[in-house]
């Protein structure tokens, strides 16, 4: 495996990867609050900033992966792997551990942010419905698409045949 220089490591990105994803953390977890809050303003707010660091998560991950295909490594995790063996560099070793624990946590909590997000959005279809179909025989007052009441009455559909 050839020698590369210290900017252009596999290991350089680590520190700053490592940085975002702890905003990202953060983030997610304000998320959580507001979600259980349904706070969607909140929600509306955190949203240009997490894409932001998702951004640069992404830009990092690229730029180890192309240090690693200069290192004749495989542009992936698994790149990492092979290359932080072979470079018997504990330091790079222990950040990359790092790294991926807290991509777990942040894994984590994204799960548990979608199964709040599933539930407003179950609850909130359940409203809906609830508004748009008649409470009995002689209820009025039904809701549309539109948002505006819609009479109820026989239907005008014929059956032909």
């Amino acid at each position: 495996m050839p020698a590369t220089s210290p900017a252009s490591t596999p290991s350089a990105t680590l520190t700053a990867e490592q940085q975002h994803v702890t905003s990202l953390l953060e983030l997610m977890k304000q998320e959580q609050t507001l979600l259980v809050a349904a706070h969607a303003d909140g929600l509306a707010e955190l949203t240009p900033r997490k894409n932001a660091l998702l951004q640069g998560l992404a830009d990092l991950s690229a730029e180890r992966y192309a240090a690693l295909l200069a290192a004749d490594c495989e542009g992936s995790e698994a790149g990492m792997d092979t290359w932080l063996t072979a470079a018997a560099d504990a330091a790079a070793r222990s950040q990359w551990q790092q790294l991926l624990d807290l991509a777990g946590q942040a894994k984590e909590l994204n799960r548990v942010n979608g199964m709040l997000i599933n539930k407003q959005l179950a609850h909130n279809q359940g409203v809906l419905n609830a508004m748009r179909m008649p409470a009995g025989p002689d209820a009025g007052g039904v809701y549309g698409a539109s948002g505006q009441a819609v009479a109820s009455g026989p239907s005008k559909r014929f059956v032909v045949g």
